[in-house]
């Protein structure tokens, strides 16, 4: 018997969707995202889940990029890519970001117990965890994920930069880096609270 990998329809064609209409492609970005979280969330297949988590190498960050970086931050959508985005930076430089985490967590108690990442975290216990994280976004509590990467996201952001630093001595790309980050942290936990109250769309 041959085994096929489970079918992820539309949302894994994400690069055939094009249009030259700016409202066409604000449709697609959130029909595409809606139709991802609501796949994963209504199967009952491991495997889905799977691919679903490993989304970039099967169909590429530019394409995802394409479709879900211009879209509020604050939006179903929007909230996709940056958990895609964590998951990314994790996978491509996972000391860099161990670093960071494990410098942020002494200045950051509350977040990191959200968090819930073994300290000190090494590459493999980073990984777990936005792949973790992921998985509850399509077969679990999508808040708690949500909660989770925005707590491990002021972490890092913290430890971006050095919180004992003079604030004249730190490399202006780091402090935009952690304010970015930072920004993150935010937007997440407020996808969070709409998620609950059923207005993240």
């Amino acid at each position: 018997m041959r085994h096929h990998k489970p079918a992820l329809t539309d949302p894994a064609r994400l690069d055939a969707v094009s249009s030259d209409d700016p409202g066409d492609v604000v449709e697609a970005a959130h029909r595409t995202a809606a139709m991802l979280v609501g796949r994963g969330r209504a199967s009952q297949d491991p495997e889905v889940t799977a691919r679903l988590v490993e989304l970039v190498p099967e169909v590429g960050l530019a394409t995802l990029a394409e479709m879900w970086a211009e879209r509020p931050a604050r939006s179903l959508p929007g909230a996709l890519w940056r958990l895609y985005l964590l998951h990314e930076w994790v996978q491509r430089a996972p000391v860099e970001v161990a670093r960071a985490y494990a410098a942020g967590a002494a200045h950051a108690d509350v977040y990191r117990v959200i968090a819930g990442l073994i300290e000190p975290p090494r590459p493999e216990d980073l990984r777990e965890l936005t792949s973790t994280i992921l998985t509850g976004v399509f077969a679990g509590d999508l808040a708690v994920a949500l909660e989770r990467a925005s707590a491990f996201a002021h972490v890092a952001a913290i430890g971006l930069v050095d919180p004992a630093a003079d604030v004249d001595d730190v490399p202006t790309e780091a402090v935009t880096r952690a304010g970015n980050m930072q920004q993150m942290a935010r937007d997440l936990h407020a996808c969070a609270g709409l998620w609950e109250r059923g207005d993240l769309a």
